[in-house]
């Protein structure tokens, strides 16, 4: 008498974890195709909200030139170029600042801003909320409470006797107690995230603020293009 041996069936478990392999190879495919299909369109968006956002933090401006730090000198950029600034011009040509973006770490996430720089009155003229995962309610009041934006009109960013470094350092003083041109009146409520608004504008403008104001002739007119 021959012993015979029973091969038993697949276990169901194991057919469920083919599926769920088989559901998740498609299902990232998709996303791969559906991130490369809607990624050109994205990506536009983002340049005319930038576009947007320039035209908003220099006032009355009604063209731009994008320009590039390189070689120690500031000119027109191009697609590949990284350190970029944006020259903002009024109807007649004359050039009337410089829209700069800068980011830093807020409280729940990094914050992108851009800001409009004057360096004839080495003053900050605008301010705009790029991107932020701040609180609703609270920390997101850095885009909209009228106080807080006030700050941006006309804040002091004069550079020390070598023009190597701000003269006083861009800082976030409690809401109420802003005493100096320098000073940002925070936000009750949104402290950590109004605070990091000073932070980030201090550390951009220290690093910009200088060159520009070296180097402003290289953006006197849109002949430059």
């Amino acid at each position: 008498m021959t012993d015979s041996k029973t091969i038993a069936p697949p276990s169901n478990s194991f057919k469920m974890l083919r599926a769920m392999a088989g559901i998740g190879i498609i299902c990232g495919i998709l996303i791969v195709f559906t991130y490369e299909g809607t990624l050109p369109r994205i990506e536009f968006l983002r340049a005319e909200a930038l576009k947007e956002a320039i035209f908003k933090v220099l006032p009355g401006i009604t063209e731009m030139q994008p320009y590039a730090y390189k070689n120690n000198s500031f000119l027109p950029a191009e697609e590949t170029d990284t350190d970029v600034v944006y020259a903002g011009y009024d109807s007649e040509g004359n050039f009337k600042g410089i829209a700069i973006v800068a980011s830093g770490q807020g409280y729940a996430d990094q914050i992108k801003i851009i800001y409009g720089y004057d360096p004839d009155n080495q003053k900050v003229v605008g301010f705009y909320v790029l991107e932020s995962k701040e609180t609703p309610g609270l920390g997101d009041k850095i885009e909209k409470d009228p106080t807080f934006l006030e700050n941006f009109t006309a804040l002091d960013v004069a550079l020390n006797d070598d023009q190597s470094t701000l003269q006083n350092r861009v800082v976030t003083v409690k809401k109420g107690t802003k005493t100096n041109a320098w000073e940002v009146d925070g936000i009750s409520g949104a402290t950590i995230s109004s605070r990091a608004i000073g932070e980030i504008i201090n550390a951009s403008a220290s690093e910009w603020a200088p060159l520009i104001y070296k180097n402003k002739t290289a953006f006197n007119s849109l002949e430059n293009e």
